[in-house]
């Protein structure tokens, strides 16, 4: 019988340790500006040895240039002191970390590579500058405040749209006429102005717009008065021939001229005084019960122009992001005055954090400049010629080409807002449904093969009228690989009846006009 025996060995082997500081440099790459500036905010006031940046130590004209542009993705040099501490912090450079999370990121939590994290030490440097933000992280978070917050009307319509619209063509522009929409519900937006800075068509606009004027509340969304109360009336089914002459003549109804509306409505006086009390059960500011004091405007992250020959320029919105300073000199001037084992403890984790901190805000903006470099370079002919133009594209696709994991693209577009052009929009509505090339050529995005679709029929006459075959036909002759089917859904999510309809009713203009 053997014996049982104990003996040492000794094995080799490599882990990551997802420490809470390396959790909260990834997470903060997915938090919006607003809550970066809280939690900046927070960790001043907890962090002694964390000093906010003054506006007089803002980098020069040149180097702020370079940096927007991009030319270097690395941290910005500076000068070491050689009497500030070092300050080492494990599990940032070590290479087991970037295996681990490229081979297999759901084994840990989805986080994102290290590789993706700064790899030079800050600690050692008199002044680390960063530029950024992120949430709270706090274990005193105050979720409550949270639960019981009162939603803004952006929110609630927000909301709405995402499950109402899935084209995301469709959702940027219902996304850009919901910011248009004031605390009282009103979307005062002139349809072709807006079309016209979209590159797209008015009907379009219009189409999207009525797509959102279907939310709730009812009323929501309206350009005026007399469309916030109609839209009421059809949601409750009384918008009758009366209602709508009503409704027409609001400004005799101001000026009390009831003999007036009553020849015009040719109704008796009691049938005119019910149809007025009923118009005075609806809202005419259907957005007041909703929190407009909490409501926050969405404040870019990159800014976006038009540079020479046709190039496009990003640059980090500086203003939007709050800077932190950690003084070398004042940790170690600390560290030297503590006495006691527990103060020294005390010191040294504020001094990690601190440069920890810097270095993973300065990483963040960074990140998201690289990645909206990227997503402007896919898109630069939407940016030039509108929403037709639009590219199909992916957080693969992104990642890819600057060789990031596809978990932080996704992290780094989400709340983060790009100011073009062409307006405001949050970096995933550049992400789009795809159809692919008949040559093998570039793939084209849903939205733009429905725009040409449609441009296609606006052209054709009663001599031709184009039948869902034909219209496969000329997008292959383009170069767009589609079914037939694939037409007809389109062509009937635009609302265009098939060809037999159409040709019968160019007929009947054409005798009509005759």
């Amino acid at each position: 019988m053997a014996l049982a025996t104990q003996k040492l060995e000794l094995r080799q082997g490599q882990a990551l340790v997802m420490t809470p500081q390396l959790q909260q440099a990834i997470r903060l790459l997915a938090l919006s500006n607003a809550e970066l500036t809280a939690f900046v905010e927070e960790e001043l006031e907890r962090n002694p040895l964390l000093e906010r940046d003054a506006p007089e130590r803002e980098a020069p004209e040149s180097e702020s240039a370079d940096r927007a542009a991009g030319a270097d993705d690395g941290a910005e040099a500076s000068g070491n002191d050689p009497d500030a501490p070092e300050l080492h912090l494990s599990g940032l450079d070590e290479p087991a970390a970037e295996a681990a999370f490229d081979s297999d990121p759901a084994n840990l939590y989805s986080e994102d590579s290290p590789s993706e994290m700064p790899a030079d030490a800050a600690g050692a440097m008199d002044w680390s500058r960063a530029g950024s933000g992120g949430n709270d992280m706090s274990d005193d978070h105050d979720f409550d405040s949270h639960l019981t917050a009162e939603i803004s009307l952006r929110d609630h319509l927000t909301t709405q749209l995402t499950l109402a619209i899935p084209d995301p063509v469709d959702r940027l522009i219902g996304l850009y006429l919901v910011d248009l929409t004031d605390d009282a519900g009103y979307c005062r937006v002139d349809i072709a102005d807006t079309a016209a800075l979209l590159g797209t068509g008015s009907d379009h606009v219009l189409k999207v717009l009525k797509l959102c004027q279907g939310f709730e509340p009812a009323g929501i969304m309206a350009r005026d008065l007399r469309e916030c109360l109609a839209l009421q009336l059809e949601d409750q089914g009384r918008l009758d021939p009366e209602m709508v002459l009503l409704l027409d003549h609001l400004e005799l109804l101001g000026r009390g001229d009831m003999a007036k509306l009553q020849a015009i409505l040719d109704v008796d006086r009691r049938t005119l005084q019910e149809l007025i009390a009923e118009l005075r059960t609806l809202k005419p500011k259907p957005g007041v019960n909703y929190g407009a004091s909490t409501t926050q405007i969405a404040v870019p992250d990159v800014f976006v122009r038009e540079g020479v020959h046709g190039a496009w320029i990003v640059e980090l919105n500086s203003d939007a992001m709050p800077r932190v300073l950690v003084n070398n000199r004042y940790v170690a001037e600390v560290q030297a005055k503590a006495k006691s084992e527990s103060d020294k403890v005390y010191v040294h984790e504020c001094a990690a954090n601190a440069s920890w901190l810097a270095k993973s805000l300065d990483q963040r903006a960074r990140t998201i400049l690289k990645v909206s470099q990227e997503i402007v370079r896919q898109q630069d002919a939407f940016l030039a010629r509108g929403v037709a133009w639009l590219k199909p594209l992916n957080l693969r696709t992104v990642a890819a080409a600057i060789d990031m994991h596809e978990s932080t693209v996704s992290r780094v577009t989400t709340a983060k807002w790009m100011s073009t052009p062409r307006g405001l929009f949050e970096l995933k509505y550049f992400f789009t449904v795809s159809i692919a090339s008949a040559d093998g050529g570039e793939a084209h995005s849903a939205e733009a093969v429905r725009h040409r679709i449609k441009a296609m029929i606006d052209q054709e006459n009663a001599q031709e009228v184009l039948s869902d075959d034909r219209i496969v036909e000329l997008l292959r002759e383009m170069g767009i690989e589609i079914a037939r089917r694939t037409v007809a859904k389109y062509r009937e999510a635009l609302r265009i009846p098939s060809s037999l309809e159409r040709k019968r009713r160019l007929a009947e203009d054409r005798r009509g006009a005759a």
